[in-house]
C-alpha cells in the first residue's frame, strides 16, 4: 500500500525543486511532475515527488482527518 500526502510548499528552488512543510517537517521534494506550483500550494506528496496540486480545503480536511485518527498532532494539521 502506498501513501500520499498533503504537504504545503514553502520555498521554491532550482531546477523544479520545492521545500515543503507538513506539520513542521521540512523536505526537499521534486516539481518535475507538477506545472505551477507556488508558495502557499498544497501538493499530494509520494516518494519525494509532488504528484499534483491540492485545493486548500481538501488538503486541511485531510490533515484534519490524519490528526483525528492520531497520524499527526491536531496542532500540526493546520500548517
Amino acid at each position: 500500500m502506498c501513501l500520499a500526502i498533503p504537504a504545503r510548499v514553502v520555498e521554491l528552488q532550482d531546477n523544479d525543486i520545492a521545500i515543503v512543510d507538513l506539520g513542521g517537517v521540512r523536505k526537499d521534494v521534486s516539481l518535475a511532475l507538477v506545472e505551477d506550483v507556488a508558495v502557499g500550494d498544497y501538493v499530494i506528496v509520494h516518494v519525494g515527488y509532488a504528484l499534483t496540486r491540492l485545493d486548500p480545503e481538501e488538503a486541511e480536511k485531510t490533515l484534519a482527518v490524519m490528526a483525528e485518527a492520531g497520524l499527526m498532532n491536531a496542532a500540526e494539521s493546520v500548517v
